[in-house]
């Protein structure tokens, strides 16, 4: 039972992510590549995939992480809350993002 739970909640994650991607205007297929999807979601909030190599780095990768996740809310008009819900609950709140009218603004919008 548990792996039949896995295997829904995974596939949700996918589902949410390959909607995200296509929000901010890269083919959903790229959210399925497992290192390639880091790269496309360093480029869609930050602007600059190559941040990804971030990722890489033990203890800088933890705060690369939550920068992007609060970029990543931040890139859909969303602010400090929703971040806080995608670091801690994201099988909750990337659906959210992914299936809500929330519009991709782009990493260089100024939002306050």
């Amino acid at each position: 039972m548990s792996v039949i739970i896995y295997l829904a909640v995974v596939v949700l994650m996918f589902a949410s992510m390959w909607v995200i991607f296509e929000k901010a205007g890269l083919a959903g297929w790229k959210a399925i590549i497992p290192i390639y999807n880091t790269y496309c979601l360093c480029k869609i909030t930050w602007g600059n995939g190559w941040i990804f190599l971030a990722f890489i780095v033990p203890i800088v990768n933890i705060v690369v992480a939550i920068m992007t996740m609060y970029k990543l809310a931040k890139v859909f008009g969303k602010g400090v809350g929703f971040c806080i819900g995608l670091i801690f609950l994201s099988v909750v709140f990337y659906p959210l993002l992914a299936f809500s009218d929330s519009q991709y603004m782009g990493p260089d919008k100024k939002i306050a």
